[in-house]
């Protein structure tokens, strides 16, 4: 980061008169007359807001900066937005501020209220990436990309109705400005979309109008004369196809669970259906959130620190969810803190949540054990048990089928998440099943550990494990299974396996699917069937992001998964021999 950024790591100064400005820039981050008034003016007017709100509106942003902005669009919509209407924004940021410096900004306009609060309350963090922000008071989500404007607009899948350009002054930061960026703007914008800044710089309206853009000066705000308008062309489109509104999850483990979350979240109506001899692998009565680490920190890494920050944020709003919080993953080889140490080092995740202790095991503060029965059952509502034997095409929707080939339902779209089962209604797909077995017993706890092994506290005592046998999908529970789990428990905790000596204990096996990479499947079947599956042993860690990305894609909205995240997921990835064979 810039040597102007101030010694606490912030991008902001205040100045003596009391207005907050970069220190990366030497540019204020709202007007001196009035910064409320200015974003009304500029930036939701200029766009032409409220009179172009629609039931589905998306609006971008360069420069996230306070929130400013985005709590006065939210204040607007919530007043006039369409009834059911749904708000996608996406914001970029390189520099984010902290969620006091905002409030200490957002201060100043007590009447933006509840819409200041809601954001300031959700405030998101400053690691590298993507970052979702619910505001279901709203009826509106936020995705904030902190990184680089190029790259952020590359990796943002959507089209924007509307654009707030407001990066600060061209002069002082040009980069923000660069033809490039216009380009990007453009090639993320719907057909009449329209962008609204407060500079009239020369190279900023050839830039536009070089992307495509029409541009006109307009009368500015202020102390400035003229502020800047552009739109995009309307082009004459047949009707869209209609939205699907219902949708039919098979499975019941926590991948059918986020997604029906995901998709009720949108207004779909849905309806999970699990088989009545399934046995998910998601029903112990603990179970860990963790990342896969990834010392390279290149894409596969990107992915398992955005679905953690994600899943955490989601599981903390669930009542009983969360056990326990905070996982040490202890050193199994003399390579190990060394890798420990360039991952706590990455700006993947928030800042001082991944520590090296003095011991070499590298401290996991935002990972943590949850309750799977608990996140499972507010995720899936009622569950229909029924077996779902075939599939089949019924118009342009799906009916599911019974053993007799009698319908069971009929719906508008069908997601797949019944683990190594899925082969069985997609037998295209990639998948190889690993049984797993988990022990458990009352009474001696632990604070969460990962050693190769694991062992993390229950409700009412400890559960550790689990074994691993491929292609082994039987699900009896088996003694010398709880003593081999045991035996691994002795190499990573001695002091708790000696204590657990003895016990009994209860169990639990699964089969999990896994894939020839190790990457989850999530994405469209080449028959059309929604996929979620692969997921491994990192499944409350992947499921509630990657169920997002799956029903945005259904819906044709944003999603909150960078595009060469979303690559390194598509079940198509496996098309030649040489990959599917390569477990």
């Amino acid at each position: 980061m810039s040597s102007n950024v101030s010694s606490d790591g912030s991008p902001l100064v205040w100045r003596e008169d009391g207005l907050p400005q970069s220190s990366l820039y030497g540019d204020v981050y709202f007007s001196s007359v009035d910064g409320l008034a200015e974003t009304r003016a500029v930036f939701l007017a200029g766009c032409g807001l409220p009179e172009r709100f629609g039931a589905r509106f998306t609006v971008g942003e360069l420069g996230f900066g306070s929130g400013l902005n985005i709590a006065a669009l939210l204040d607007l919509w919530r007043r006039e937005k369409p009834a059911g209407g749904r708000l996608n924004i996406f914001s970029i940021e390189a520099h984010p501020l902290t969620r006091d410096e905002a409030a200490r900004i957002l201060g100043h306009w007590p009447e933006l209220g509840e819409a200041a609060k809601a954001l300031l309350d959700h405030w998101p963090g400053r690691a590298r990436g993507f970052h979702r922000i619910d505001l279901p008071g709203f009826g509106a989500v936020l995705d904030l990309a902190v990184m680089d404007v190029v790259e952020a607009l590359e990796a943002w899948d959507g089209a924007a109705d509307a654009w707030f350009l407001d990066g600060f002054s061209p002069a002082l930061n040009p980069a923000m400005w660069r033809d490039e960026v216009l380009a990007a703007v453009a090639a993320r914008s719907a057909p009449g979309a329209r962008a609204a800044t407060f500079t009239v710089a020369g190279a900023v309206r050839r830039g536009l109008a070089a992307a495509g853009f029409e541009v006109a000066k307009r009368p500015g705000f202020g102390r400035k004369r003229e502020r800047l308008e552009a739109w995009v062309p309307s082009q004459a489109a047949g009707a869209a196809p209609p939205p699907p509104r219902t949708l039919a999850v098979i499975g019941g483990g926590i991948a059918g669970a986020a997604l029906a979350r995901a998709a009720r979240a949108e207004g779909l109506e849905v309806v999970v259906v699990d088989d009545p001899d399934a046995v998910a692998a998601s029903g112990n009565p603990a179970a860990l959130v963790t990342p896969a680490l990834d010392a390279g920190g290149g894409p596969r890494a990107a992915l398992y620190a955005q679905a953690l920050a994600r899943a955490a944020s989601l599981y903390a709003a669930l009542p009983d969810a969360v056990i326990a919080r905070g996982v040490r993953q202890l050193p199994q080889t003399e390579r190990d803190p060394a890798r420990f140490a360039t991952v706590a080092g990455q700006d993947l995740f928030e800042p001082g949540t991944m520590t090296l202790d003095q011991d070499g095991a590298l401290a996991m503060g935002s990972a943590l054990v949850i309750a799977p029965p608990v996140v499972t059952a507010a995720w899936t509502g009622e569950v229909l048990r029924r077996r779902v034997a075939k599939l089949e095409r019924d118009g342009a929707g799906w009916r599911l089928l019974d053993a007799a080939g009698e319908t069971i339902l009929g719906v508008d779209r069908v997601a797949l998440a019944t683990g190594a089962a899925i082969a069985d209604l997609a037998p295209d797909l990639v998948v190889r099943p690993v049984r797993g077995q988990a022990s458990w017993t009352a009474g001696p706890s632990t604070p969460a550990v990962a050693f190769g092994g694991y062992a993390v506290p229950t409700r009412e005592g400890v559960l550790f494990g689990a074994t691993h046998d491929r292609d082994d999908t039987a699900t009896d529970v088996r003694s010398e299974d709880h003593a081999r789990n045991l035996e691994t428990l002795r190499k990573g905790l001695l002091g708790l396996a000696a204590r657990l000596d003895g016990a009994a204990f209860e169990g639990r096996a699964a089969v999990r699917a896994t894939t020839p990479d190790r990457l989850p499947l999530a994405g469209t079947s080449d028959d059309g069937l929604i996929v979620l599956a692969g997921l491994g042993s990192r499944g409350f860690c992947l499921a509630p992001l990657l169920a997002e990305h799956l029903v945005a894609r259904m819906l044709g909205r944003p999603s909150p998964l960078p595009r060469q995240l979303s690559h390194l997921v598509e079940p198509g990835r496996f098309d030649s021999p040489a990959r599917r064979y390569g477990v």
